[in-house]
């Protein structure tokens, strides 16, 4: 069945009907990551989440799929090891939505490192994440410091670390986790909501799903389940009546957007804000972003937005290391706030708590996963998946295969590997050229959908005039098209956010589209009026919120 919402009745239809070895809630980075291991191990998959994929945590992070090198002040060198390990993983099973970038570490007389600091926090790193000698960091003069990133702030300067870190867009990367994992034939549905648990005795046994596109609600069977709601996870916790003993603390990171046109930011750049907090400036497709904000959140994960507040701190901390720029709040195009779910420590500040994810499981057989970071979901998925299959072998005699998803290629990843990605790039070029796209455009796709990108360009060839129609550059029509029938958007703002972004890194091109937008997927979906009254408004809500600060 294809990951498309146009199939949606047939999809709650089958998780209806038939009884799974395990049901993922949640369809974040971290349950996606789990029913793509699960199915490769030769389970039967199901995954409801309540609204879209990478909707909550995993569409708003900072965009870095990294090693950690902040926990090294904290002495967690294991955490740093493993996810240092594990980006490479990520970027190899993915070089199409993860790339290298190499990050300048300023220090300043009397900041958070010092150059023998810097030095050595480094080549730590560099050995505890095993870093290859291509990337392992150098150690720069203040000159060259100024080189790399002219608008550093030359007072107090010192000099520089250069490192590499991995960028990431969270939500692509997710999306094509849940993409492969529904080619891997797991069932996964999302507006999808977990409303209620049932149970075989005293044993969780599945749960009653509402639609929240259509209405109804079915009941997923499942022999295992597995809660991986970010956020939402203590609530499921307490519909199982077992939220007792640890507890998730929930943070907020708030970032903004400029275009480089009044940022010219030409090096990422990780540095130290007034209060000793470090944070992120990196630029990205015209624009550079800048965050985070880490603050203690209570509200609704759903509803987490920038405040005055969140964005009067970040201009402050730009103002502050990029003095020359001369930045204000009337320069930020857009913004974006997301909450991180992380396991209580009384008396820690939000900064201070570990990322470390943790396993519970309550005696109603319910499986909670919590913590952790999108560097390590692969990982978390191997963990958790490993104690399902050790509880199937136990109590059901059934053997699944170990993990397989080291060396396994996400959805798009398969061109045999990150040396490969350039050459793939030029190779698919010619063919988006051959379908009438200029070479910017052809190559700007092959990076984006990776080796999915023939599916685009076929549309193009073949359904590229309808974009006329419908008022969209027929580049913008192509990713919309395949979004509805192979990455399951079932909403302008699925694909105006996650599918492509463009609320975040191009709000002015999001405005022209959402209109066009809208009118295809009416058509395709056949919506009444006021469905598509409720999901313009929804858009707007969504593009006014990345504008306008709250509070």
């Amino acid at each position: 069945m294809r990951f498309s919402n146009l199939q949606r009745k047939e999809k709650l239809k089958k998780l209806q009907s038939e009884e799974f070895d395990l049901l993922v809630i949640g369809g974040g980075i971290t349950g996606s990551g789990i029913a793509l291991d699960a199915a490769t191990r030769g389970m039967k998959v199901a995954l409801a989440e309540m609204q879209d994929f990478a909707a909550g945590t995993s569409s708003r992070s900072t965009k870095l799929v990294h090693g950690g090198l902040r926990y090294l002040k904290q002495f967690e060198a294991a955490m740093v090891a493993e996810v240092g390990k594990e980006r490479a993983v990520v970027y190899e099973n993915g070089p199409h939505v993860t790339s290298p970038e190499w990050m300048l570490l300023p220090f300043h007389t009397g900041g958070t490192f010092g150059r023998w600091t810097t030095s050595i926090g480094l080549r730590v790193y560099d050995f505890l994440a095993g870093v290859k000698r291509a990337e392992r960091r150098a150690m720069l003069s203040a000159a060259e410091t100024i080189d790399k990133e002219p608008l550093i702030r030359k007072e107090g300067l010192a000099g520089g670390g250069y490192y590499v870190e991995y960028r990431t867009d969270d939500a692509r990367l997710t999306i094509e986790v849940a993409k492969k994992a529904s080619e891997m034939g797991a069932h996964l549905l999302n507006y999808g909501k977990v409303i209620d648990f049932i149970y075989n005795g005293d044993k969780v046994a599945g749960a009653v799903v509402e639609d929240l596109l259509y209405g109804g609600r079915i009941t997923v069977r499942a022999k295992k389940i597995i809660n991986a709601a970010g956020p939402w996870g203590d609530l499921l916790r307490e519909k199982d009546h077992s939220k007792h003993g640890k507890a998730l603390q929930l943070t907020k990171g708030a970032h903004v957007v400029i275009d480089q046109s009044r940022f010219p930011l030409k090096q990422a750049v990780y540095f130290d804000t007034q209060d000793g907090r470090m944070i992120f400036a990196i630029p990205r497709a015209g624009k550079a972003y800048v965050g985070t904000t880490d603050t203690f959140y209570e509200g609704d994960p759903a509803d987490a937005k920038m405040t005055i507040d969140d964005r009067a701190y970040i201009i402050k901390a730009i103002q502050y290391m990029f003095p020359e720029a001369g930045i204000t709040e009337s320069d930020v195009e857009s913004s974006w706030a997301g909450v991180r779910p992380l396991i209580l420590e009384e008396g820690k500040g939000p900064s201070e708590i570990s990322r470390k994810d943790e396993i519970w499981v309550s005696d109603s057989g319910l499986i909670t996963i919590a913590g952790g970071k999108l560097t390590g979901y692969r990982k978390m998925a191997e963990t958790v998946l490993d104690t399902v299959a050790k509880q199937f072998g136990q109590q059901y005699g059934i053997k699944f295969d170990n993990c397989h998803t080291k060396s396994l290629p996400i959805s798009g990843g398969d061109m045999g590997g990150s040396h490969q990605f350039n050459s793939f790039i030029q190779t698919q070029a010619a063919f988006g050229r051959e379908a009438g796209l200029s070479n910017e455009a052809a190559r700007e796709l092959a990076q984006m959908y990776g080796t999915n990108v023939s599916k685009v360009y076929r549309i193009i060839q073949e359904r590229g005039k309808e974009a006329e129609k419908y008022l969209l550059p027929v580049q913008v029509f192509a990713m919309l098209v395949y979004a509805i029938e192979e990455e399951n958007a079932a909403t302008p703002v699925d694909f105006l956010m996650r599918r492509t972004g463009a609320i975040l890194f191009n709000i002015h091109g999001a405005k022209q589209w959402k209109r066009g937008v809208m009118d295809y997927m009416q058509d395709r979906f056949g919506w009444d009026e006021s469905r598509k009254q409720q999901y313009e408004k929804e858009t707007d809500t969504e593009i006014q919120a990345a504008e306008t600060p709250s509070g």
